[in-house]
């Protein structure tokens, strides 16, 4: 605090007197500084914060609106992820109930066609046994006719009757294979 007490002195004022005109031309200066800075500094000052505040605002709007394209895009992928899945799903259960209908039909027509052909076998064999039984009937008749023949022709005695026999089976075998070739 001296050193200002003797920098005041020095100047050959006292510190405690109010010089009027200074304080004036000091008023005045800071006066016009002020106008001029109003006029031409602060107005260019106010319009760059005022532009960089629109950009800002701008800026954020424009990240507001993408944020929003953004999230309405992914739940409209969401939901056509969702409907596109739905539909696999559908399509797999109709495949899986097309593939339970077709093993259904073909097994049903498996057996169909099965018991068709064992009605048809057992037609076949019933109808090779009852011509076999007819054949064997027809055979023996004509056995026993043979037989009575010669039994007729002839009186037998046990020999005679043995090689009767064995005469009409030998025949008889050889008009069957002669049949049957």
């Amino acid at each position: 605090m001296t050193s200002m007490v003797s920098l005041i002195a020095a100047a050959g004022t006292e510190p405690t007197l109010f010089n009027v005109p200074n304080f004036i031309a000091a008023l005045l200066v800071f006066v016009a500084a002020l106008l001029i800075s109003n006029k031409m500094i602060w107005p260019k000052i106010t319009g760059a914060l005022d532009a960089r505040d629109a950009k800002i605002r701008s800026e954020i709007e424009a990240a507001e609106k993408s944020r929003a394209n953004a999230d309405k895009a992914l739940k409209d992928y969401e939901s056509s992820l969702a409907e596109a899945r739905a539909e696999a799903e559908k399509m797999i259960e109709q495949t899986k109930a097309e593939q339970v209908r077709l093993a259904a039909d073909l097994k049903a027509k498996s057996e169909a066609e099965l018991n068709q052909m064992r009605d048809s076998a057992k037609r076949n064999i019933e109808a090779a046994k009852r011509a076999a039984i007819a054949d064997l009937y027809r055979e023996s008749a004509q056995l026993a006719v043979k037989i009575a023949e010669k039994i007729l022709e002839r009186e037998v005695n046990a020999a005679d009757h043995s090689r009767l026999i064995d005469e009409t089976l030998a025949e008889v075998t050889s008009e069957y294979a002669g049949a049957s070739a």
